[in-house]
């Protein structure tokens, strides 16, 4: 369901559609989401395959499948919010045709890289860990929202929020940073100056703390008051969030959201170089945790060679067939306008998935897919290191499963190779640890990075920053924009992305002068988009939130690529506001 908590469902034999959370779950603590409780149940799934619109048997339907994959070129575009493994098995079918795959992310990309650039692999920090902290600095992410399972493992610690939102959490913390949007990396970096600055004053309490010579050399260049004054905090705030995170036991809970930009790998990199500099990593109770890579130590038997372009900015009509697989890029990709272009120009344009939407209804052969209740799995984390074995509850006629339709694909084709659906399944769980009979992911360790950095944890954090926003210099500071917002485009509660409840909303400061409910064009250099005004007292008067299940809302994105990660860079815009 493409959260953090990836908690585990009983069901008991007979009950179903009855469901419940594991209460002995590490990762849950029995409740369950609306999503699992009533929009999965609720929601009109596509229960017969479709060619041009008219309803066929789903045999007629692979053979115009079939047909498809006969033409020059063919492109996968799968969506990632699915963390079930049997989800990748179509990639071995793509090889074979010598087709082509996407590369990049719609999400965490550019975090991803910038983890990468400083600890040189991206291991998870495990939950207990996050329960051992004394204080917990929620960075981005909405856990209320996003991920909320989390919640009981804060109990009785200092919360501190940096968020350019007055989030649900950050009206509870101990402190809120409520910083301009696009400035995390500054003030990163200006915490980890201050904490020089007390080191050289001759703190003997923090002779403990690393010391990069280069890295502060880099920060103490920046220009204090200028870029304290651009991030929208001042020094005696300074003092009070380094209060949290001085003497004791710290992690950083990071979301998404900080990351959204171009520059998204630096902000990242910017965050783990603070923690390295107050001796996070490798320690009881502290760490980031951010997205780790699920499939980390892992050998993926679906792992293919196969020829890759974007997933952020793919041009689709330069294939004769396109399958899309459980996504929906008519919408969640940036600049939809161009999207939806480029998709009206393929010849056989394929949905694979469980519910209509802005790509189904634009394909010319629809194949409706089982849900997870329907077929086996196993399902991969990028928030814990808990792996689970999803068993079949429940049989339908509707709908095929990713490993069926590849095998129909096989044999149609006469291909050989594809091994049976156990062997994969197994191949999964073989190779993870298990303790006290949870299946565990193989690089799974109880404290990262203790031994170093680095793939085999020989090496040392690279504290090396490149970041094209050079604050050293007040010149280059960005001038304030009256009359331009700064676009935040968050996940809404009761919806899963473009899945679900739908908005036509757009959330704006009382202080910026509209009224509850009227119309407004949002204008971007992309294209324009009419809302209704919702006032929302949390945000900064420079920025509207229009959550990611909004229709319409990525006419207003810009695709472009980041300079790290190949990721979306949804929040690289600003817009305008004209009343209707």
């Amino acid at each position: 369901m493409d959260c953090y908590d990836a908690c585990k469902i009983v069901v008991k034999d007979g009950a179903f559609p009855h469901i419940s959370g594991d209460v002995e779950h590490p990762a849950g603590n029995g409740a369950l989401c609306t999503l699992l409780n009533k929009s999965i149940h609720d929601a009109s799934r596509i229960k017969n395959a479709r060619i041009d619109g008219q309803e066929v048997s789903l045999d007629e339907a692979m053979e115009a499948v079939y047909d498809a994959f006969k033409k020059e070129s063919s492109l996968l575009w799968r969506g990632s919010g699915n963390m079930g493994v049997m989800q990748e098995v179509t990639n071995l079918f793509m090889e074979k045709i010598e087709g082509t795959l996407t590369k990049g992310s719609l999400c965490d990309g550019a975090g991803d890289a910038g983890i990468i650039e400083g600890r040189g692999v991206n291991k998870g920090l495990p939950l207990e860990q996050i329960k051992k902290a004394d204080t917990v600095v929620i960075w981005g992410r909405n856990v209320t929202v996003t991920n909320a399972h989390i919640i009981p493992f804060l109990k009785g610690k200092k919360i501190v929020v940096i968020d350019p939102v007055k989030t649900a959490i950050a009206k509870k913390a101990n402190h809120h940073l409520q910083l301009q949007p696009r400035t995390d990396h500054d003030v990163a970096n200006l915490l980890a100056r201050f904490i020089f600055r007390k080191k050289s004053k001759g703190s003997g309490s923090l002779d403990g703390l690393a010391v990069d010579e280069d890295f502060y050399d880099f920060v103490r260049e920046h220009l204090l008051e200028p870029v304290l004054e651009y991030c929208g905090t001042d020094m005696v705030e300074m003092g009070r969030l380094l209060h949290y995170l001085l003497h004791q036991k710290v992690v950083f809970l990071v979301g998404t959201g900080v990351q959204k930009y171009a520059s998204g790998a630096s902000v990242l990199h910017a965050i783990d170089s603070l923690a390295a500099t107050l001796g996070l990593f490798g320690n009881e109770g502290c760490g980031v945790h951010y997205l780790s890579d699920s499939k980390l130590g892992f050998v993926n038997p679906f792992d293919v060679q196969c020829k890759s372009v974007s997933k952020v900015v793919t041009h689709f009509s330069e294939f004769d067939t396109v399958l899309v697989q459980g996504g929906n890029p008519a919408e969640s990709m940036p600049d939809s306008r161009r999207v939806c272009e480029e998709l009206e120009k393929v010849d056989n344009l394929i949905y694979f998935g469980l519910y209509d939407n802005e790509t189904s209804r634009r394909a010319k052969i629809v194949i409706p897919a089982k849900t997870f209740f329907e077929k086996e799995d196993v399902r991969l984390s990028y928030g814990h290191q808990y792996v689970e074995k999803m068993n079949k509850v429940m049989d339908s006629g509707i709908g095929i499963s990713e490993y069926d339709f590849t095998k129909r694909l096989f044999e149609a084709f006469k291909f050989a190779g594809l091994e049976s659906e156990t062997y994969y399944i197994d191949a999964w769980l073989t190779q993870c640890q298990k303790q006290e009979g949870q299946y565990m992911s193989p690089a799974y360790e109880p404290l990262p990075y203790k031994e170093g950095f680095g793939k085999d944890g020989d090496e040392v954090f690279n504290f090396d920053q490149a970041y094209e926003d050079d604050l050293r210099d007040a010149k280059r500071f960005p001038k304030v924009e009256v009359d331009r917002f700064w676009l935040l485009s968050t996940k809404a509660n009761k919806a899963l992305n473009t899945q679900f409840k739908r908005n036509n909303t757009v959330q704006i400061h009382p202080g910026s002068g509209y009224l509850e409910g009227e119309k407004v064009l949002l204008r971007s250099e992309f294209g324009t988009l009419e809302l209704e005004v919702v006032l929302n007292e949390d945000l900064r008067t420079n920025c509207v939130v229009v959550t990611n299940n909004t229709l319409g809302l990525n006419i207003l994105t810009p695709s472009i690529i980041s300079e790290k990660g190949e990721n979306a860079c949804y929040q690289e815009v600003k817009i305008t506001i004209e009343k209707v």
